[in-house]
């Protein structure tokens, strides 16, 4: 039997209102990771989920040898049939978290291009800068 409670490790990024750069990078590989690791999860899952649906399938076939009432091979069938979908869309779902951890990736690699140089040079002054936007007004 599969464990699906949450695993502490898989914390999710906050979403608070800082916009600094090092915190916007720390929340892309967080989300990364995350999704990485749901990934992973996912893929075990599928695995399990495939080979129940065969075991189930093959039990059906054993209730149908052994001659016993027609209702429980279907009831049987539809176990094995109803895991085979389900591991379906598990696959879709993992998938998707496999193509979130790389646009994440993706994003923190394009945000560091754009603002690590003003990063470097807003951190290593002495004198305040003032937050984004206040020149515009």
């Amino acid at each position: 039997m599969s464990d699906l409670t949450p695993h502490a490790n898989g914390a999710a990024a906050r979403t608070d209102g800082d916009n600094r750069y090092k915190a916007i990078q720390d929340k892309l590989k967080t989300l990364g990771t995350a999704m990485e690791l749901a990934g992973n999860e996912l893929e075990q899952l599928l695995r399990g989920m495939r080979m129940n649906a065969q075991r189930s399938e093959g039990l059906a076939a054993d209730i149908a040898n052994a001659e016993l009432d027609r209702k429980f091979v279907e009831m049987t069938n539809q176990v094995s049939l109803a895991l085979g979908g389900a591991a379906v869309e598990v696959r879709k779902l993992h998938e998707t978290a496999q193509e979130v951890s790389g646009l994440a990736t993706a994003a923190q690699r394009r945000h560091a291009q754009l603002y690590e140089g003003l990063d470097a040079v807003r951190s290593g002054r002495k004198e305040r800068t003032p937050k984004p936007g206040f020149f515009a007004r």
